[in-house]
């Protein structure tokens, strides 16, 4: 489906970044019946549902308008889980209302609160955050709620179960009760559930096509590795694969720092990513990926929670999963916004059965088999090459210069 009708501004800024068709979740939300109505909407990670908020937010802060008001009091807030998530939703909605004159500021832990404090009484449109420090302006007066027109709750229920519970409920408290709430989750789960029926008035229930289940896009996979093979397991997969991007998920900072210093060893260009880790190491390691000097991350579940890495193509599970959310959740990694990718579980061979009842919980179906041995990434290796000189042969010739 094409978008609808959009505030010029916005239809030539999706035009610019080459979005021609909406996503299950962004035609869902600018539905007629989605109109200026309170939403709760099921949609994973990477399925363009900051687009889709950015968009429906547009009749709130814009109205009949084909530009934004003079910056002042924020019209719209939007609160999200984690740092990376919050400065990455900054950057989308930047880019989404620049042609509209938009302004758009973050409120994030680990950054300067008074440059954060400059830029709001400057004046702003849309102010991005984590819980804690907007809760921080709030109670500072630095930032001032009278205006907000609409609030959002990305990824609500991680929120939760980072706890959260409590800054969100002071956020809400805090802003107009006339105002627009948009809530959006991977599930909705009981906490949710409650939170929404509190502060929402009729909101409409969306589930985006395939948010009730596993991402369709994802590839899984369970290899059965000895015990002490996993780290050689882990090293095939990344020969046999050759990923532009992958993450490996450890389950402590321990195993973490120990695996991604051995795939540095061993010629991977590896970062980590785990729990005590400053704000500064984090976004140097992310911006390695991003800028193609790291192919690879190492990371503990909580320290890649809000992770947002488009060509990130394979997810491998060097330990287990704790449970089936953790499992999707870090699946979801890979395989977004339309892109195919692969999920593989190492399983030791006495973990086998709590492998199973973990996929089947998680309703995923995983092809079993090996991991990949030094002959098939031989294998794999020749055809590579067999392709590449296929294209070159492909390839026209360069014209001569006269």
């Amino acid at each position: 489906m094409s978008f609808p009708d959009l505030p010029p501004a916005l239809a030539s800024a999706l035009a610019a970044r080459g979005y021609a068709e909406a996503t299950p979740v962004q035609s869902a939300v600018l539905a007629p019946e989605a109109a200026g109505r309170d939403l709760l909407v099921s949609a994973q990670t990477g399925s363009g549902k900051t687009v889709a908020f950015g968009l429906a937010l547009a009749p709130d802060l814009m109205g009949e308008a084909a530009r934004l008001p003079p910056a002042g009091a924020p019209l719209a807030l939007v609160v999200a889980p984690t740092r990376e998530l919050a400065l990455q939703v900054k950057t989308e909605l930047a880019w989404l209302y620049a042609d509209a004159g938009g302004r758009v500021v973050s409120c994030v832990g680990g950054m300067d609160p008074v440059a954060e404090r400059r830029a709001l009484l400057a004046g702003t449109h849309i102010v991005v955050g984590t819980p804690g420090r907007l809760v921080d302006h709030l109670e500072r007066g630095n930032l001032r709620p009278e205006a907000l027109r609409a609030v959002v709750l990305d990824e609500a229920d991680e929120m939760l179960d980072l706890g959260f519970r409590e800054e969100l409920e002071a956020i809400l408290e805090e802003t107009p009760a006339g105002r627009r709430t948009l809530m959006f989750s991977a599930t909705v789960p009981r906490g949710i559930a409650a939170l929404a029926k509190t502060y929402q008035r009729d909101a409409l229930r969306i589930e985006a096509a395939g948010s009730a289940g596993p991402h369709g896009d994802i590839e899984y996979r369970a290899a059965l590795v000895a015990p002490h093979e996993l780290e050689r397991a882990v090293v095939n997969l990344l020969r046999f694969e050759a990923p532009r991007l992958a993450m490996v998920f450890c389950a402590t900072r321990a195993a973490v720092a120990r695996l991604s210093g051995n795939l540095a060893e061993r010629g991977f260009p590896a970062v980590s990513l785990s729990g005590e880790m400053s704000q500064a190491e984090r976004l140097r390691a992310l911006q390695q990926l991003r800028d193609g000097h790291a192919r690879v991350c190492v990371a503990t579940d909580v320290a890649a929670r809000g992770i947002d890495l488009p060509e990130l193509g394979l997810v491998i599970h060097a330990e287990l999963p704790r449970d089936p959310d953790t499992l999707l959740h870090r699946s979801g990694r890979t395989g977004r916004a339309g892109r195919k990718g692969v999920s593989v579980l190492l399983v030791p061979h006495p973990r086998r059965r709590a492998a199973e009842r973990l996929i089947s919980a998680a309703r995923v179906a995983a092809a079993w088999g090996p991991a990949p041995s030094a002959e098939a990434i031989r294998s794999r290796d020749a055809e590579r090459l067999a392709e590449e000189a296929r294209a070159l042969l492909a390839e026209p010739p360069a014209e001569q210069d006269a």
